[in-house]
């Protein structure tokens, strides 16, 4: 029997779906069950590598279907130019700087709401794949996905390779055998075996270990790149040794042949996915929506490339991202979205489909449900970025938000940092708002122009509509844009300083 929350959420998308131009008549979703979610996110995939964005050598057949006959969403960003951050804020609703999730290694905290944890209230049962990076996935972090509202979890402190090595529930960490990708829907197709004989809702997310490096593939899908051109082996470029776990230089030629073989296999698990759904009858009835986490790394920006910058950068190149959208039920085959998006619209989107009140405290994403039912024009508020100046705010004895042995990983990946290959988190205390702690490099975007600025003199304004390659600097053109925006960006920021004191959890 379903609970009495998804008989809620079932009348309210009743509501939602019956005012959609594209839905099904009201009498017959009157009969579906609430809408299933599934949200995936490659690591380091940057916008320009996929087919259907028109690279020249990248492989993924299936991302470019869904494209065709679902929601592509081209101007769709990562919530940061790196992964931890990105990740807080997919499932926050908030930028990562509120909670101190202020770059690579830095954990989320404990007091935040997740979606998972929402979506739970509504009935759904949750289950997170792949990789965490918000803090430990041991059973005694305070931040691991458990805590965080996911029921099931089989995950990574961070990335992972072929054959990898995960936790179960916060167990002990356990080898498995096969392709990265693979596995990982191997596991979520099980979990929604089991959701679905129980009748109920599912909430899936799988974050994969693909593309980052260091890369590794399969025999058939490094076949596909062995005609790479030669002028890619004059090239070289530093990465992990999959070895030794130290840094190496190698010839970019057989570099991306690796990173795009792992690109395809997770293409191709994603099609795997797609054929359960279909099978199984839950395609109709469910969001399956695949983004990326951040730009293109160094490692792998040098073909391909329309945008400026990687990742890293607040440049284009380093926060926009591939994302698509399937729902039969609701999503009209074909649809484009050139409207701003970002992986803190997660969260309030997922919401308000299932009727979920957002938290009372500040949000940095809005819905997207106007989107997804071809009705939003522009979007109602500027996306901001910002990647935070820790050294210069924090010193040399930052105290912790979280006891350090709380935040020491258990799960080795090929990578060797600071000696070791486990990784450990941290989340800083900031005990006291200071005007002044605003420094680092920072974006607002709203629907037409984007302000960058960072430590150099002179900021940088670009026309979005007529130049997204960010090539000609109009600052100096329009000096009242200019302030206006600067003046938006530091009021947020004023904002964001208050939540990283604390002020949102009292």
């Amino acid at each position: 029997m379903r609970s009495i929350y998804q008989f809620a959420v079932l009348t309210i998308f009743t509501l939602l779906a019956s005012c959609a131009g594209n839905s099904a008549p009201q009498e017959e979703v009157a009969e579906q069950s609430p809408p299933n979610f599934i949200l995936l996110m490659g690591d380091d995939h940057g916008w320009d590598e996929t087919g259907y964005n028109g690279h020249p050598h990248v492989q993924t057949p299936v991302l470019d279907e869904m494209s065709k006959l679902g929601l592509r969403m081209d101007n769709f960003r990562s919530g940061h130019p790196s992964c931890s951050p990105t990740r807080g804020s997919f499932i926050t609703g908030r930028h990562p700087n509120r909670y101190g999730t202020f770059s690579p290694g830095f954990s989320i905290r404990p007091e935040e709401i997740s979606v998972a944890q929402l979506l739970g209230q509504a009935g759904y049962t949750s289950a997170h794949f792949g990789k965490w990076h918000l803090g430990p996935v041991k059973s005694a972090s305070p931040t691991n996905p458990g805590a965080m509202g996911f029921q099931e979890w089989l995950s990574h402190d961070n990335f992972f390779e072929i054959d990898p090595m995960l936790s179960r529930n916060g167990g002990a960490p356990q080898q498995f055998q096969g392709e990265s990708s693979e596995l990982m829907v191997e596991e979520a197709i099980r979990f929604i075996e089991k959701a679905n004989k129980a009748d109920q809702a599912f909430f899936v997310v799988i974050w994969y270990g693909s593309p980052h490096e260091p890369y590794s593939g399969l025999e058939e899908d490094l076949a596909l790149y062995d005609n790479l051109p030669e002028a890619y082996t004059n090239d070289t470029v530093r990465l992990t040794s999959n070895t030794t776990g130290e840094q190496v230089k190698r010839p970019l030629r057989e570099v991306l042949r690796e990173r795009y073989a792992e690109i395809t296999a997770m293409d191709r698990s994603i099609g795997v996915l797609r054929d359960f759904l279909k099978e199984k009858g839950l395609k109709d009835n469910t969001l399956l929506w695949y983004c990326g986490d951040n730009g293109t790394p160094r490692s792998a920006a040098r073909t391909g490339m329309t945008l400026r910058g990687e990742k890293g950068d607040m440049y284009e190149g380093g926060i926009r991202v591939p994302s698509v959208m399937e729902w039969p039920a609701r999503i009209k085959s074909g649809s484009i979205s050139r409207v701003n998006s970002v992986t803190s619209d997660i969260l309030p989107t997922l919401c308000e489909v299932t009727g979920q009140p957002v938290p009372e405290r500040p949000l940095d994403g809005v819905s997207l449900l106007p989107m997804i039912d071809g009705t939003m024009e522009e979007r109602p508020s500027p996306l901001f970025f910002w990647s935070f100046a820790t050294n210069k705010v924090f010193g040399e004895d930052p105290q912790p938000y979280i006891e350090p042995q709380l935040q020491e990983g258990t799960l080795p990946l090929v990578k060797k940092m600071n000696g070791k290959f486990t990784r450990d988190f941290k989340n800083f205390q900031y005990p006291e708002v200071s005007a002044t702690d605003t420094g680092g490099a920072r974006t607002i975007i709203d629907n037409r122009y984007k302000l960058v600025l960072d430590e150099q003199p002179e900021p940088e304004l670009f026309d979005m509509i007529e130049d997204r390659a960010e090539t000609t600097n109009l600052a100096d053109a329009h000096p009242e844009i200019v302030e206006k925006m600067q003046q938006q960006l530091y009021d947020w920021q004023q904002s964001v300083l208050k939540s990283l004191a604390g002020n949102d959890y009292h």
